[in-house]
């Protein structure tokens, strides 16, 4: 399968959990990588801050319009829905929370949908409600992949149970073990995409 973007969902203990998985990955990830972190809805840009200090890649808040690169990190902005659109841009809503939250995960994984279909990989980390169950379900009907933090590995056991009570997930991994999963993950989906590109000339 090929892959072209990662979705993470977090809350409660994400920040630890996200800098484990993004340490783990080198400069030139391939993918872009767009998070929801559940923060309070008055917080700064600090968790962009941190997490670049802690990764090779470059991290950054998402902007209304703006256009997804890949080998990117991108963060939700506080107090907004982060949405992708079907020509692979952002949007931001204000609209109510989802689940108690807002940026809600299951309102990323569900649009992400529109712009990447079923060459999504999907991540639900520690979390302490259910937000990103129904996302990761919807991903997983349209052929997308599914990773899964083991709930005792969890600092907030609830958002994994949610997700793996929600679907057949692909993997269930300790936190330690997600970060270099996903990197060979991505690249033999890479390299088996460019193995057929060289045989046949085209995808």
């Amino acid at each position: 399968m090929e892959f072209e973007a990662v979705v993470i969902g977090s809350s409660a203990g994400g920040i630890k959990a996200l800098t484990s998985v993004l340490s783990a990955l080198p400069s030139d990830f391939p993918l872009p990588i767009i998070i929801v972190q559940h923060l309070h809805p008055q917080s700064d840009s600090y968790l962009a801050k941190i997490l670049e200090s802690k990764s090779e890649l470059r991290v950054k808040q998402a902007d209304e319009k703006e256009v997804i690169t890949n080998g990117m990190v991108y963060i939700a902005p506080p107090n907004y829905h982060l949405l992708i659109e079907d020509d692979k841009s952002f949007s931001l809503s204000i609209e109510g929370p989802v689940n108690f939250a807002r940026p809600s995960v299951d309102v990323l994984f569900e649009t992400a949908i529109y712009g990447y279909r079923d060459k999504i990989i999907a991540i639900i980390l520690t979390g302490a409600n259910h937000d990103g169950g129904v996302g990761v379900k919807k991903i997983k009907q349209n052929g997308g992949y599914i990773i899964v933090q083991t709930p005792e590995s969890a600092e907030a056991d609830a958002m994994p149970k949610a997700a793996i009570a929600a679907t057949n997930v692909d993997k269930v991994l300790p936190l330690e073990q997600i970060g270099p999963f996903l990197l060979q993950l991505v690249n033999n989906s890479v390299k088996k995409y460019s193995n057929n590109f060289d045989k046949f000339g085209r995808r």
